[in-house]
């Protein structure tokens, strides 16, 4: 196997690496070909077409590298639509289930550091591909390039209008809007200089507030992940407006690098993670939108989503971290909402695929018509469920693989009792290691597959028994 086809892993959703050390034009060259080959293999029956959907976010070169994957995709004979200016992810699975594609490739590294690129893989019917078929692309790639053959055509199209038309059918845009424009709403957005940029106004008008809505391949130092460390401007404007203007609903929404997670803050600026969205989400689309279907949540997930399910009378089912788990669920069966820990939330009437602008419509619209500012809404499912928790994760860098694999050992071979104090009364090892507390706490060790990174995750009543016991999991990995 060579070098470059040696470095190309899948994670947990698509490839990613260092730009100019991983990821490269020639890496890109190589794999783009064979994933285009391996999605035709899998999706020719129900596509029908040659034809595959390559876009870009707004990451460094991100237009360069996705010009790189549409020239050696049609170099093998495919249909290419190359997308004529940046968008979310989540508009090119869109346009591959809407226009009969073979799937999309994006060009994308998400939440990672500025220093990242990636591709994403995504399928026919418009979300994430299934973990056989990038195992598949991996399996493939040292044979090399599959044979050129006589070129297929290369189209440009703009992804925005026929995705911006699909999500405004799906709230009530005009309520919204009218209470954005009469001054009762009024809306902040973090972009973190990402795809999402434009994304907002041209749903809702240009007196939505963008933050950070510039190109700026290194995101100001940070990460475009929606996390509180990286929203110190988002958490200050709010805080300034409420001082100013104390009548009305004020709201913050937070989108990662391409617009697939989400991330939002209350009128006092509280950081609201999807663990508190997502209960919000399925009251909402239950009591005022009539939606039913099953519940999907990830292993990592609040104990807050079933308790609220179960006053809807929802089945709640659970999968492994990941989103692509997630949507083989949703093909599976009838599904009201999926979503995970880190952010992202996709719904059974759309596609299978996490989509952070429409959570942002759905969020706005429970908001408008619950007249409830999005702390509030939360408390007050904390009293109907009788249910109050505090949540945090940690992502532990590890000292190399090998620790790794001491670590994972020492659970396999010495499961553990006892954690900060607290007995343990279950442990479910759907993806990693979860353990049940006797306060009704949890905690999750989970492993990244990819690179020596330990990712720790604690609900527990209180922040501070949280803090308490994620404090012991670092002190036992270290």
């Amino acid at each position: 196997m060579s070098v470059a086809a040696s470095s190309i892993k899948f994670g947990t959703d698509g490839w990613r690496g260092v730009i100019a050390d991983e990821f490269t034009f020639e890496r890109l060259a190589l794999v783009a070909p064979i994933a285009a080959k391996v999605l035709y293999d899998t999706y020719f029956s129900t596509a029908g077409s040659r034809k595959i959907i390559v876009g870009y976010d707004r990451r460094f070169m991100a237009e360069d590298f996705a010009r790189v994957v549409a020239n050696s995709v049609t170099a093998i004979g495919f249909d290419v639509l190359l997308s004529d200016s940046y968008a979310p992810t989540p508009a090119f699975s869109w346009a591959a289930k809407q226009l009969n594609a073979l799937g999309a490739l994006v060009v994308t590294a998400s939440h990672n550091p500025g220093s990242y690129l990636g591709l994403k893989v995504k399928s026919a019917f418009g979300g994430s591909v299934p973990p056989e078929v990038t195992k598949e692309i991996e399996a493939l790639l040292p044979a090399g390039l599959p044979p050129a053959t006589t070129p297929g055509k290369l189209e440009h199209f703009n992804p925005w209008p026929s995705y911006t038309t699909a999500l405004e059918g799906k709230v009530n845009i005009s309520k919204i809007r009218d209470e954005i424009k009469s001054g009762k709403l009024t809306v902040f957005v973090d972009v973190m200089h990402g795809a999402a940029a434009g994304g907002l106004p041209q749903l809702l008008g240009e007196q939505v507030r963008e933050i950070n809505s510039d190109r700026d391949p290194l995101f100001g130092g940070g990460a475009p992940e929606p996390l509180p460390k990286y929203l110190s401007h988002l958490f200050a404007q709010i805080k300034t407006h409420k001082v100013a203007n104390s009548a009305g609903l004020t709201v913050g929404l937070v989108f990662d690098g391409d617009c697939d997670r989400i991330a939002a803050a209350d009128a006092d600026a509280n950081f609201l993670s999807s663990q508190i969205l997502i209960p919000i989400l399925i009251d909402h689309l239950t009591l005022r939108r009539g939606f039913t279907g099953e519940i999907v949540k990830t292993v990592s997930g609040s104990d807050l989503i079933p308790r609220v399910a179960a006053l809807h009378n929802l089945t709640v089912f659970e999968t492994a971290v990941g989103y692509k788990y997630i949507a083989d669920r949703m093909l599976a069966a009838e599904v009201l909402l999926g979503g995970e820990e880190s952010g992202g939330i996709g719904y059974g009437s759309h596609i299978p695929e996490r989509d952070a602008l429409l959570s942002a419509l759905y969020v706005l619209e429970a908001i408008v018509e619950s007249g409830l500012d999005l702390g509030a809404y939360y408390r007050h499912l904390q009293q109907q469920t009788n249910f109050h928790s505090a949540y945090d994760r940690i992502d532990l860098p590890l000292a190399s693989m090998e620790v790794r694999s001491h670590l994972l050992k020492q659970l396999q071979t010495q499961p553990l009792t006892e954690i900060a104090g607290q007995a343990v009364i279950d442990t479910q090892s759907i993806d990693g290691y979860k353990f049940r507390l006797a306060d009704n706490s949890w905690l999750m060790i989970r492993f990244s597959g990819t690179e020596p990174v330990l990712r720790l995750y604690c609900e527990a009543p209180t922040l501070d028994q949280v803090h308490h016991t994620l404090a012991w999991a670092k002190q036992w990995a270290e």
